[in-house]
């Protein structure tokens, strides 16, 4: 009995460390797969300004309909990114970035902004900055940085498409 004590536990310890290693890897394969399907139209380091979700067009997983997206997958391999906002006056909006380990590493919204525009630099730890900048560190080169806006109804996407198409993203 006590010759398969090592076997067993072996076999329980590569278990978890398969169990634990997929679970890991996975987030980071789901996050390339979503900036892959954003950046098809595009590219990265460019803000995208998605027509509101349909059955048929989802871009974003499990979208809701009375949101309008525009998302910016990112990569800071060649420099920093500049992400301005211009909220959309009188609507919820927010920025969210997600690492490549779709970890969320940074939330603003309208209310906290102040209804005013902003704008942050996203960068790596060992990336230059302008001086008297917010800046946002992250440990991954690519994510995504997406901005929720808040419809009353899918028609108002027409007015406030013009104040959506004012948030950008660049490479400084």
């Amino acid at each position: 009995m006590t010759r398969w004590i090592g076997p067993v536990l072996v076999a329980i310890g590569a278990a978890v460390l398969g169990w634990y290693g997929g679970l890991a890897l996975s987030t980071y394969g789901l996050m390339e797969a979503a900036i892959r399907r954003i950046s098809t139209e595009g590219g990265v380091n460019v803000m995208r300004h998605g027509t509101l979700p349909t059955a048929e067009n989802q871009p974003i997983v499990r979208p809701s309909p009375d949101l309008a997206y525009s998302s910016c997958p990112y990569d800071l391999s060649k420099g920093p990114l500049l992400i301005k906002v211009t909220p959309a006056p009188g609507r919820y909006s927010s920025l969210s970035i997600f690492d490549a380990r779709t970890d969320v590493v940074f939330v603003r919204n309208d209310q906290q902004a102040g209804g005013k525009a902003y704008q942050i630099i996203l960068a790596r730890a060992d990336q230059a900055v302008p001086k008297g900048t917010e800046v946002v560190r992250v440990d991954y080169d690519r994510g995504i940085a997406l901005i929720r806006l808040l419809l009353r109804t899918p028609a108002e996407i027409g007015t406030l498409d013009p104040v959506r198409r004012q948030s950008s993203c660049q490479t400084l």
